[in-house]
């Protein structure tokens, strides 16, 4: 199990909820933050806030307090877990035209699907009339999923209502498109991904509450339909069960997942490039990439974070 005793406090957060005015959120939010030393990334959409943040406790509860005043945020969906350092750089308070990119203007977020809780999720995906869909990236899928579980292959969220409407005939035709089950990190995606889903005619559709971060820290291995390990949008790369920190790194140069294999490849190089992204680089991408990880050693020898080093944070949840 991930370890009570580590000093920083990691919090995924999500709610979908109208914001007349993410202007005049954005200041006051990101002064709550900064007055506490509370880092990470949140943003804010007319559809609502997404984010994670990282900081120490009382510092957490200071800016869990200041967004649960948001209208509509009372009931805010929140994922913790603890880690020895902190995994962020700087904060960053940022406004976007959607929490989660989809590209679907019309859709309301708040007519998603139904919930279900981590513990009743096994007996969900096991019935043969559910259609389960990873609504995840590709690179999240290939390092876990859950059994039977269709990847769509899609490299970015908003991919998805594409490969939806591209493949629903096939569902229609094997009979099978009256019950669909979706999933995703944290929740957010599965959510908003149901709401897209019904507002296509399909009114069966279910979401895994807390996505999957709620499940394997609910659920033990031994109960587990899990497979594998499931990419988070921090330092920790992967946690597995009980939100233990996985095997897994991250490639700087191309931000994949890089595990064992990868890193026996002669096409892995620390900082500058792993098989996923070796034939795409060029000379000089990779001399450039060389170089910031030199600099990111040489701050870590002085106790320091070098800003290169910084994971990046693309579609989350």
């Amino acid at each position: 199990m991930q370890n009570p005793a580590d000093p920083i406090r990691v919090v995924a957060l999500y709610r979908f909820t109208p914001f007349a005015e993410c202007a005049a959120i954005r200041a006051p939010l990101a002064a709550a933050c900064d007055a506490v030393g509370v880092k990470g990334t949140l943003l804010l959409a007319r559809e609502g806030i997404n984010g994670t943040i990282a900081g120490a406790d009382a510092a957490i509860d200071h800016v869990l307090a200041h967004i649960r005043a948001l209208p509509g945020c009372a009931d805010l969906d929140v994922k913790e877990s603890r880690a020895p350092t902190m995994p962020f750089l700087r904060m960053k308070v940022r406004i976007k035209r959607e929490i989660v990119t989809m590209g679907e203007p019309d859709i309301d977020p708040l007519d998603a699907g139904h919930y279900v809780a981590p513990h009743e999720w096994n007996a969900l995906i096991e019935r043969p009339d559910t259609i389960l869909i990873d609504t995840r990236n590709d690179y999240e899928v290939a390092i876990g999923s859950f059994d039977g579980a269709i990847d769509p292959r899609t490299h970015s969220f908003r991919d998805f209502p594409a490969w939806f409407r591209a493949h629903r005939a096939e569902f229609e035709a094997e009979g099978r498109m009256p019950q669909v089950a979706m999933f995703c990190t944290g929740g957010i995606r599965c959510e908003k991904a149901t709401a897209f889903v019904k507002a296509e005619g399909i009114d069966s559709v279910f979401h895994l509450k807390g996505g999957i971060l709620a499940y394997l820290e609910a659920v033990p291995p031994e109960a587990s339909r899990w497979h594998g390990e499931c990419f988070v949008f921090d330092e920790r790369v992967s946690v597995g069960h009980g939100l233990v920190p996985g095997d897994y790194g991250l490639c700087r140069a191309c931000r994949m997942p890089v595990g064992a294999e990868d890193r026996a490849s002669p096409l892995y190089v620390e900082g500058v490039s792993c098989p996923a992204c070796h034939a795409t680089r060029t000379d000089e991408q990779r001399t450039r990439y060389a170089e910031r990880h030199r600099q990111a050693m040489l701050a870590e020898a002085r106790g320091e974070r070098h800003v290169g080093a910084v994971f990046p944070a693309p579609d989350q949840g």
